[in-house]
C-alpha cells in the first residue's frame, strides 16, 4: 500500500482518466484525457494520449504519461473511469500502480456483465490475456453509489478519496471533467454522463 496512515487533505492531487467517444468500426485510436485535480475543488492540468481501439497499449501509455507530466511529484492517486479504454484496451491496474508508485482506483457506475465481457473477449486474439487482467484487478466492491476495483490502496482510503473528490452527483470531479473534455474535443461539444 502506498498511502501513509495520516488523513488525506481536501487538496490531495488526483489524476483522473477517461476515454473519448469513438467509432468501434472505423477508429483505430481513441483519445484518452487525464485531469489533475486538487481533491474535487480545482483543476491544475490536463494531459492526454491516444491508445489503440481494442489494443493492448493502454497500460504503457498511461505509465508514460504519469512519469512525464510536470505534475508527477504532486500526484497522490490515479482514478480510472472503467478498467479499459477504446473498447477492450484493458489497463493492468496493478502494473500501473507499481510502475507509477501511485494507488489506482477504477470507478464504475454499474455492475459490468462479466459473462458478456468474457464472451466478447473470445473474439479478440489476445482476449484471454485481457480477461486475466480484468480478473487480476480484484473483486468489484460497492462503495456508496459506485463500484470500484483498486490496486495499492485500502477500502477506507478509497472512501475518503471518493468523498473529497465528488462534488456533484456520484462521479469524482477528475473523472467527470476528463469525460467532458474528451467528448467535447472529439465531438465538438461534450455529451452524456461521465
Amino acid at each position: 500500500m502506498f498511502y501513509k496512515k495520516n488523513k488525506m487533505k481536501r487538496e490531495t492531487r488526483i489524476l483522473g482518466f477517461d476515454d473519448a467517444p469513438f467509432d468501434k468500426f472505423n477508429d483505430k485510436e481513441v483519445l484518452v484525457v487525464g485531469t489533475v485535480f486538487r481533491g474535487g475543488q480545482s483543476i491544475d492540468g490536463i494531459i492526454s494520449c491516444k491508445a489503440k481501439v481494442d489494443g493492448s497499449d493502454s497500460t504503457n501509455k498511461l505509465i508514460d504519461l504519469v512519469r512525464k507530466t510536470k505534475h508527477r511529484k504532486q500526484l497522490q492517486i490515479i482514478l480510472l473511469k472503467g478498467i479499459a479504454v477504446g473498447g477492450f484496451n484493458v489497463i493492468d491496474i496493478n502494473e500501473l500502480s507499481k510502475k507509477t508508485k501511485l494507488p489506482v482506483i477504477v470507478v464504475m457506475r454499474k455492475q459490468p456483465n462479466l459473462r458478456r465481457i468474457q464472451l466478447a473477449l473470445k473474439n479478440l486474439k489476445d482476449g484471454d490475456k485481457k480477461w486475466r487482467l480484468i480478473k487480476k484487478a480484484g473483486e468489484i466492491q460497492k462503495i456508496g453509489n459506485l463500484l470500484v476495483q483498486s490496486a495499492g490502496i485500502k477500502k477506507e482510503k478509497i472512501k475518503e478519496i471518493l468523498r473529497i473528490s465528488t462534488l456533484r452527483g456520484h462521479i469524482p470531479e477528475p473523472l467527470r471533467v476528463a469525460h467532458l473534455i474528451a467528448s467535447g474535443v472529439t465531438e465538438g461539444e461534450s455529451r452524456g454522463r461521465a
